[in-house]
């Protein structure tokens, strides 16, 4: 994906703020915030990392994990009518909506990654 950029390992999304003409990127997957500013693609990578060093140590120091986990399981909600089309569309396929929505989802992540 054009907007992930990831350092050290850990992937961040990347945005650009045209307020104050800089890029911004905020780490995903974290249980706390971390985020960083540079106005070109090579100072952003480095603040990145400056920024990851930091947020780690500073979990370690406080005993936090530094990761988020996923359970597996969350709510979705949306428009009635597509969650009627998408009832229909896995029953044509033999399919339970969970498995459905589940193949939807992996399908679009693997392009994400």
């Amino acid at each position: 994906m054009n907007n992930i950029m990831i350092i050290n390992g850990q992937k961040a999304v990347i945005a650009y703020d045209p307020e104050i003409e800089m890029f911004r990127g905020e780490f995903i997957g974290l249980s706390g915030g971390a985020d960083f500013y540079a106005a070109d693609v090579t100072s952003l990578k480095a603040e990145g990392e400056t920024s990851l060093r930091v947020y780690l140590d500073m979990c370690a120091e406080k005993g936090i994990e530094p990761y988020k986990s996923y359970s597996g399981r969350f709510n979705v909600r949306i428009d009635p009518a597509t969650h009627s089309a998408a009832a229909i569309s896995a029953a044509a396929q033999g399919k339970s909506l969970n498995e459905w929505v589940a193949e939807a989802i992996e399908e679009h992540a693997e392009h994400a990654a």
